[in-house]
């Protein structure tokens, strides 16, 4: 048998309204007099049924509640004073029942007495119960959790008792407007330290006049003011002659985000006759206390710092944030730090009973060629060294039998073998990478206890943060360079033969394409050095050479090529044991292209797509390849992607590009 539905009646008077109304409408149409008569008794029936509605509810509404007192008086006590707003819903959805308390506080002077609860919530009661669930009400926020008695039976006649008698749930409101208002303030009010730093103001402060200097740092003192200015409740502070400390909320803090801190082109705008202003900011973000976003932020600094500058980083617990990184890092003229690096890594060489020095997977010319310098300056000291490398998995086969024929049968060992040999006072040197899963072994890492870091790579949050000296240099040419720069201050006893002056200068000439790209006045100097003590350029340039196989197979790829946003985009539609040297040369190809500001080559090996990146100068290749979980250089840089298929990767280059475009 159906259940009646409380709400039937008013449902059945509705539709009888309407019924009489389309009648006399009907009427009219026949006969205007007769439907003017018919209309008017409409209409004073239709507010009659109206009225007499409204008391139908108040009756219903009283015999539902003459029901609920037959409840037993436990029940009847919780139901009658029960301090939270609460509701009675039958099992069939309608509102049977609701506490004074909710119909002063939730409804107003609204009556839902035999309404569907769909007028409050599409949410079903299984829900309720299952977990609270939040409603806004009118403007109110309220957190409701819903129980079902099940075994209350109430002991009436009637329909309408029949109907009360079924299994239903209560609902009980909780007004949490103003706790979630006040936690809204406290999230919005939240206190985030920035640290800024001016990249380069010893150059400025060097080469600028004293009328000059005064104009520039007034320049960037109002800039940065007017910037603290626009947002209330913050302060800045200069602690340093280039460092400032600024504290700002939440609230604040996320404006400057969408504007995509618009700071670093307004500071980037001074006029300074040579050398660009350019920031760096580290924020701390979502801390417990000032302390700790203080920290933070120094962390975040040093990250921005160590990507080249002139950008943003923030630390949010564990996760970073970039923003900006568009400039190319500033050269540093000076060889102090360099001279500083190598006096301390000589003293851990002569306190280690043996060296391993290891770079990156799939070595190339950088990494093998400063590996080798390094490995055998350390052996011209008296001390055992080895480079720890996969002989097969490489990109410099000839260079490491080059560097062997000069009577270094040994220096080259595989990591299983390396595995073996370390003790607690081995020294691990890694050269040309700073992250813990680019490494030839991961193994051979986390069993030394003392690391070095020699790298150039602009820096990547997952680096290796144990090393007892971290030598990171973004500006830097190439991992040769810099190890070229240390062998000459790590003694006099520290030599290396021609064919490692060699191996340095192929290092070198490759990151620098031959200097055309990211050369300063160090890498020029590193070059004559290694001139100096025997390179020969003709061999270097040898070594750069490919066989007729590879340039068919590099202008095959060449050939495929498409321009997207004045990116040159080619996919590789064959395999080859040389695709890992091809693809970069046919993405250098690709950049003397006219109109073509970066490039991009995609081939598959093992079921990994690869993505070999490459620009002048113009776009930063890095940012659109750190978006795709890869890193590397403004100008050179790479990812790999597992588990997706060529155009699904070549969709999200360009998803990558894009974004690139519209943040920048």
């Amino acid at each position: 048998m159906k259940r009646p539905r409380v709400w039937n009646i008013k449902t059945h008077m509705l539709i009888l309204i309407a019924v009489c109304i389309i009648l006399a409408l009907a009427t009219w149409f026949i006969r205007p007099v007769i439907g003017y008569i018919v209309g008017c008794i409409a209409l004073a029936y239709g507010i009659y049924l109206l009225v007499r509605l409204r008391k139908t509810n108040r009756h219903i509404r009283g015999m539902l509640e003459k029901i609920a007192s037959q409840l037993d008086p436990a029940q009847q006590e919780m139901l009658s004073h029960f301090p939270l707003p609460c509701i009675a819903v039958s099992d069939s959805g309608e509102i049977i029942w609701y506490s004074s308390s909710f119909q002063t506080n939730v409804l107003g002077k609204r009556e839902l007495i035999g309404q569907p609860v769909s007028v409050l919530t599409s949410v079903s009661m299984e829900q309720f119960c299952q977990k609270e669930v939040s409603l806004q009400i009118g403007g109110r926020s309220y957190h409701v959790r819903g129980f079902h008695p099940g075994d209350v039976s109430i002991p009436a006649a009637g329909s309408a008792a029949e109907n009360a008698s079924d299994n239903f749930y209560l609902l009980y409101f909780i007004d949490v407007t103003e706790i979630e208002r006040d936690a809204l303030l406290y999230r919005q009010t939240r206190p985030s330290v920035m640290l800024i730093v001016l990249d380069n103001y010893n150059e400025l402060m060097q080469k600028a006049k004293e009328s000059e200097k005064s104009r520039i740092l007034s320049a960037v003192d109002s800039l940065l003011e007017d910037f603290s200015n626009k947002m209330t409740n913050s302060f800045i502070k200069r602690y340093d002659g280039e460092q400032f400390m600024m504290v700002v909320e939440e609230q604040h803090l996320e404006k400057i985000i969408e504007s995509r801190f618009a700071i670093l082109d307004d500071v980037r705008k001074i006029e300074t006759g040579g050398i660009p202003v350019t920031l760096s900011i580290g924020i701390g973000r979502g801390e417990k206390n000032l302390a700790e976003s203080e920290n933070s932020a120094r962390q975040a600094l040093d990250m921005a710092l160590g990507r080249g500058g002139d950008q943003v980083a923030i630390k949010n617990g564990t996760l970073y944030e970039f923003y900006g990184g568009v400039s190319k890092g500033v050269e540093k003229r000076t060889k102090v730090k360099s001279r500083m690096v190598a006096n301390a890594l000589s003293e851990l060489i002569s306190n280690a009973d043996k060296v391993l020095v290891m770079g990156h997977k799939f070595g190339d010319l950088d990494c093998v060629g400063a590996s080798a310098g390094m490995a055998t300056a350390i052996r011209s000291m008296g001390k055992k060294a080895y480079i720890v490398i996969d002989r097969e998995k490489n990109l410099s086969k000839t260079l490491i039998e080059m560097v062997k024929s000069d009577g270094n049968h040994d220096l080259f060992i595989d990591p299983d073998e390396a595995l073996f040999s370390i003790t607690p006072q081995t020294l691990l040197i890694v050269c040309d990478t700073h992250t813990r899963n680019l490494v030839e072994s991961q193994q051979v890492y986390e069993r030394c206890k003392t690391v070095v870091v020699i790298d150039h790579h602009r820096k990547m949050v997952n680096h290796i943060d144990n090393a007892v000296i971290f030598y990171h240099e973004p500006y830097a040419s190439s991992a040769s360079e810099m190890v070229t720069e240390l062998i000459q201050y790590m003694g006099e006893n520290c030599k290396v033969t021609s064919v490692v002056a060699q191996a340095l200068l192929a290092g070198i000439m490759l990151d620098t394409r031959s200097f055309a790209m990211r050369t300063g006045v160090r890498t020029f100097e590193a070059a004559a050095y290694l001139r100096r003590i025997g390179a020969d350029t003709v061999v270097v340039r040898k070594m750069f050479s490919n066989t007729m196989d590879s340039y068919q197979r590099k202008s095959r790829i060449v050939s495929n090529a498409q321009i997207y946003r004045k990116c040159a985009v080619a996919q590789s539609d064959f395999s080859s044991d040389d695709m890992r040297v091809v693809a970069p040369q046919a993405a250098d190809e690709l950049l003397g292209i006219d109109n073509v500001d970066a490039s991009f080559v995609l081939y598959e090996t093992s079921g990994t797509i690869n993505i070999s990146a490459r620009s002048m100068g113009l776009i930063n290749v890095q940012v659109i390849m750190e978006k795709m979980g890869g890193g590397g250089h403004q100008t050179m840089a790479a990812t790999q992607l597992k588990g997706v298929e060529m155009e699904k990767a070549k969709q999200q280059l360009f998803e990558s590009i894009d974004d690139y475009y519209t943040t920048h």
